[in-house]
């Protein structure tokens, strides 16, 4: 799993499960750091509940700082996930 900025859009690519997630979060924390304030998950192949995670992460290291972030290109599959954990709306 990479993290690709295009366009001041931070594309995850590859997969985005447990095995990546650490990594995932660094790489997002970095890109908000510099700016970024989208991303997108058009790219994401296989992903697990540990995508919610991340994207929740995100988006509180963001609002810590006043900052908002647009999450993109958000699959079926982890909306469904995110519906069974009460959490779709902070996505």
């Amino acid at each position: 799993m990479i993290l690709q900025v295009d366009a001041g859009v931070a594309f995850f690519e590859g997969d985005l499960t447990l095995a990546q997630a650490s990594h995932a979060l660094a790489q997002g924390r970095a890109v908000l750091d510099q700016g970024v304030k989208v991303f997108d998950l058009s790219r994401v192949g296989q992903l697990d509940s540990s995508a919610i995670s991340l994207l929740l992460s995100l988006r509180r290291h963001a609002e810590s700082r006043g900052e908002q972030v647009e999450i993109r290109a958000l699959s079926e599959s982890l909306l469904s996930l995110a519906r069974l954990y009460g959490v779709a709306d902070q996505l």
